[in-house]
């Protein structure tokens, strides 16, 4: 019997939709996605130019931990297909985070709009296609933008990351750890960009210098590269993404009232300019839940799933350390029940180390102009199992919103390769107005704790307010005093306690005035000298 010639579904012993025969070679993949748990639809088999919507390619639920990867080149759909899996996720449970880097996720929180492309597509893959808007939350990078205020404590950002974003070098990279050890060991809060300055300004002053030596000799040359390098990022305006309140990352893991897992969408439109920073950024905030986040094991759902859009600007320029750092948290960050998708163009704009982590794959079609696309193109080939297609001829000539997948089974194995035409967005495929967004940013029960900004004391203002005689390092001021209208008497204290554990700032002040094991457990994820588990 040839490949092309159908096979009855129930001699098969598997259940594949409700079609009567299906092509030999379809039935075989199709077998592949029969899963019995529960499990998100992507859309149906596409098999000798063929729609089969009785063959549906599906991801089982529990396997979302497993991570993956969305590519392909510009226009082929990858933002509606993490749109499309960002809905199920939610729907059943299941938090979601997603970097909006063109800023047309917004319309997450709203229903579609009915059209003849997408009735067409949702009869061409059996999908019930309703209307739907999902809770969402809206955030932005230190407010800079329409969302709630995202902040991060230079102290818990750490060198690693900060050495990313400052385009330090590897020598560079290494002194500013030497200057975060300096400032723990010191008392010197590192808040933000003015209290790093100010440590970095003190180690280069005639007061401070002798200080350099005394933390493994950090050079006066390389202090002064740092220091440039915080004045220039601070001119660009960067300053307001790090202070307090420090945003706590739990609040990614929300569920609405009615049980649907909360949508949190970081609109990045207005840092577009800025790759560095905001690639970093969400690897801070990656790295964070992972240093909260307790040991789940194989759960019958993820607790979060991350989608890291434009994923080649984390990589770009990185060094050896920033790389290490990615893939053991990758790899560590599955078994606290957090999936990472990567999107972008391309495999090979993902290392090799953490290409191996993503057991799941959703490839969007190529384009192959040029030698450095059709070498692209041979790499994206070698990395799929044991393909039943031409890959490379299939994916220069997908459509929009088609793709290759392949996942991990309910058992933990890869899946056969299909070519799979997906399922349209049940809600809006574009960004809601912009009235609309300042409503929901707004009305946010978050909006409250982290809208304000705070400064309060830090390193700055004890180096500053009280300088040191020559020679002498500055004592440390003590932490700082409560707020006026908290008072000291101790009847109060459990009272005082309760609203602090309450507020926005609690995290913040734990980190950054807590004890120094604290701030270096903070950092451990992130390759510091000094470690503990």
């Amino acid at each position: 019997m040839s490949d092309s010639e159908t096979v009855p579904a129930a001699t098969t012993g598997e259940s594949v939709g409700s079609a009567p025969a299906l092509p030999r070679g379809a039935l075989e993949i199709a077998a592949g996605y029969a899963f019995t748990g529960p499990a998100l639809d992507l859309g149906a088999l596409m098999w000798e130019g063929q729609c089969l919507p009785d063959a549906q390619i599906r991801i089982p639920l529990p396997m979302l931990n497993r991570h993956g990867l969305v590519a392909g080149a510009t226009g082929t759909g990858k933002t509606k297909t993490l749109q499309l899996v960002a809905e199920q996720l939610s729907a059943q449970g299941v938090p979601v985070f997603l970097a909006d880097v063109k800023g047309d996720l917004s319309g997450m929180a709203a229903p579609g709009e009915a059209n003849d492309k997408v009735r067409g597509r949702a009869g061409e893959v059996h999908q019930e296609w309703t209307p739907t808007g999902f809770p969402a939350e809206f955030y932005a990078l230190g407010g800079l933008g329409r969302g709630i205020p995202l902040r991060a404590t230079i102290t818990s950002f750490g060198p690693v990351l900060l050495s990313k974003v400052l385009q330090l070098n590897q020598t560079q990279e290494q002194s500013l750890g030497l200057i975060f050890h300096y400032a723990d060991t010191k008392g010197l809060e590192l808040l933000d960009l003015k209290d790093l300055r100010a440590v970095v300004a003190f180690l280069t002053s005639d007061e401070g210098r002798a200080e350099l030596k005394n933390i493994g000799g950090l050079s006066t040359a390389t202090a002064g590269v740092i220091l440039r390098s915080l004045t220039a990022f601070e001119a660009q305006g960067m300053s307001d993404f790090f202070g307090e309140p420090e945003f706590d990352t739990n609040e990614f893991l929300r569920t609405a009232a009615d049980g649907r897992g909360m949508v949190s969408v970081l609109e990045l439109p207005a840092v577009q300019d800025k790759p560095q920073l905001f690639s970093t950024f969400l690897m801070w905030l990656l790295a964070d839940l992972f240093h909260d986040l307790r040991e789940v094991g194989d759960a019958d759902k993820p607790k979060l799933v991350f989608f890291f859009d434009e994923a080649h600007l984390l990589f770009n320029d990185a060094s050896k350390a920033f790389l290490d750092s990615i893939t053991q948290t990758v790899r560590l960050i599955r078994s606290k029940g957090v999936g990472v998708f990567f999107v972008t163009q391309t495999p090979k704009d993902v290392p090799s180390d953490v290409l191996a982590q993503l057991g799941n794959r959703v490839q969007h079609a190529l384009r192959a102009f040029t030698p450095d696309d059709q070498k692209a193109l041979k790499a994206t080939v070698k990395t799929f199992p044991n393909p039943a297609y031409d890959l490379e001829e299939l994916l220069t000539g997908l459509g929009t919103g088609e793709a290759v997948v392949t996942v991990l089974s309910e058992k933990g194995a890869p899946t056969p390769v299909a070519a799979t035409r997906l399922r349209a967005p049940e809600s809006l495929m574009g960004p809601i107005e912009a009235t609309a967004l300042d409503q929901a940013v707004k009305a946010s029960q978050l909006y409250g704790r982290y809208a304000q900004a705070v400064d309060r004391e830090s390193a700055y203002e004890k180096l500053t307010a009280a300088p040191a005689k020559s020679g002498e390092t500055p004592t440390p001021a003590p932490a700082a005093p409560a707020p006026k209208g908290r008072a000291a008497k101790p009847k109060e204290q459990a009272s005082m306690v309760e609203q602090v554990v309450g507020s926005g700032m609690f995290k913040s002040l734990a980190r950054s005035v807590g004890t120094q094991i604290g701030r270096e457990i903070t950092r451990s994820i992130f390759g510091t000298a000094r470690r503990r588990r």
